[in-house]
């Protein structure tokens, strides 16, 4: 699971960094953006806190 999320997490990255350099598409950055938050959140909710 972890693994899919930190593929995941990449993936967005890259999109809001072609967005952002990309000059007609803001848009992408910005979708790509929060794609990355809600991962970087269910990621975060969903990992193991026990040793």
């Amino acid at each position: 699971m972890l693994r899919l999320i930190g593929f995941l997490l990449v993936v967005w990255l890259v999109v809001a960094v072609v967005g952002a350099v990309l000059e007609g598409l803001f848009w992408l950055a910005v979708v790509g953006l929060l794609l990355f938050l809600g991962t970087a959140v269910l990621g975060w909710s969903k990992r193991d806190t026990r040793v």
